[in-house]
């Protein structure tokens, strides 16, 4: 499958062009700086710290179970706001800083070779194309495509969907890197060798089995609290951070407006790839600071697809220049002024999902 620009636009150009200026006028890397320190050590001291005081039982064990939750938050954290960017190759301008900190995904039970695979080759390349976006090819309790078979129930998953949801690590930590790691391989996706399929494995199977040891069963083994305490608050941990991470990449894609386009007879996709990005992809909540720091800027979702190798701490300016060059080649924004205006939406696309209708892009709101 390819991108064939059949209206010979040179959106991209033009919006490449005035990117590569917006740095050398200001003279800014196109990486991260000591924001991006400080928030690494702010992530991860919110799952570690919590982490201290509820091995060491310093707290109450009610307080326990609110900073189940609290750790929960920051996985969900250092998956947007650290990993994203390092596996991206957008956090620092030095290699090994990307690489390791690339990791800190494989620190919290993920895996880096399979997440970049799905992500950054999958998502970015065919965003919102069934069949090849594996973030729309759902299980079957959920359906987020028009043409996937539809069953009695799904008339009711805008009621049930965040359950799910909140069940995304659990499926992607205990068995969907491990069939994905095969599937890629068979596939050919990343081009390993066979020594670096091995060694991959190998990094896959050790850090799932040092993530929990240290989150679960060295809990189990040094804390007087029950078991089904500590089990209680690995599951609500694992559901905070499932929740978060479906939630914010669901807005950037699966809400009203946002096309799902199908190739052609030749198997291509008729656009250019940056306007079908364009096409594909939402943002929400541009003006929330607190939420874009959180998320790791994951609200600029059209600049981060535009511009993946640049660090997030960049998409404020830059979504000024793509949304101007936008307007002049007559491209669609799509923008909710809200992250509730945006969940709304997505409520709303599920429901016709789960209905049938057809999926007709909107005026955003």
């Amino acid at each position: 499958m390819k991108f064939v620009n059949v209206s010979r636009t040179d959106f991209f150009a033009v919006l490449k062009s005035r990117v590569d200026n917006y740095f050398a006028e200001s003279q800014r890397s196109r990486f991260g700086d000591y924001r991006m320190v400080l928030k690494t050590l702010a992530m991860l001291s919110m799952l570690y710290v919590p982490y201290v005081l509820v091995l060491g039982e310093l707290v109450p064990g009610w307080a326990m179970f609110c900073l189940a939750v609290v750790m929960g938050v920051g996985v969900a954290g250092i998956g947007m706001s650290v990993m994203h960017d390092a596996n991206h190759n957008a956090y620092s301008s030095v290699r090994w800083v990307n690489r390791l900190l690339g990791y800190t995904i494989n620190l919290v039970g993920g895996n880096a070779h399979t997440w970049k695979m799905q992500h950054n080759v999958l998502h970015h390349t065919y965003t919102n194309i069934e069949h090849m976006d594996e973030d729309i090819n759902t299980n079957m309790f959920l359906v987020f495509t028009p043409s996937r078979k539809r069953y009695v129930f799904h008339k009711f998953q805008h009621t049930y969907a965040f359950f799910f949801y909140g069940l995304l690590t659990f499926n992607w930590f205990v068995t969907k890197d491990f069939v994905q790691f095969f599937k890629y391989q068979k596939r050919g996706l990343g081009g390993l060798s066979t020594y670096a399929a091995i060694r991959e494995f190998l990094i896959l199977s050790s850090t799932k089995i040092l993530y929990f040891t240290y989150m679960l069963v060295i809990p189990l083994i040094v804390m007087d609290a029950a078991w089904w305490q500590i089990v209680l608050g690995f599951l609500m941990m694992q559901f905070t951070t499932g929740l978060i991470l479906s939630v914010i990449f669901q807005l950037a894609h699966v809400v009203e407006g946002t096309d799902q386009p199908l190739p052609n007879e030749e198997g291509n996709i008729e656009n250019e790839w940056a306007i079908h990005q364009l096409h594909t992809t939402a943002n929400f909540a541009r003006r929330n600071k607190i939420l874009s720091w959180y998320i790791g800027g994951l609200n600029y979702q059209i600049e981060h697809h535009l511009f993946h190798g640049i660090c997030h701490i960049h998409y404020p300016a830059l979504s000024e220049i793509v949304q101007r060059t936008a307007a002049e080649f007559q491209v669609p924004y799509i923008e909710y002024r809200s992250f509730f205006s945006a969940l709304r939406s997505h409520v709303q696309i599920l429901k016709k999902l789960g209905h049938g209708e057809p999926l007709v892009p909107q005026p955003t709101t």
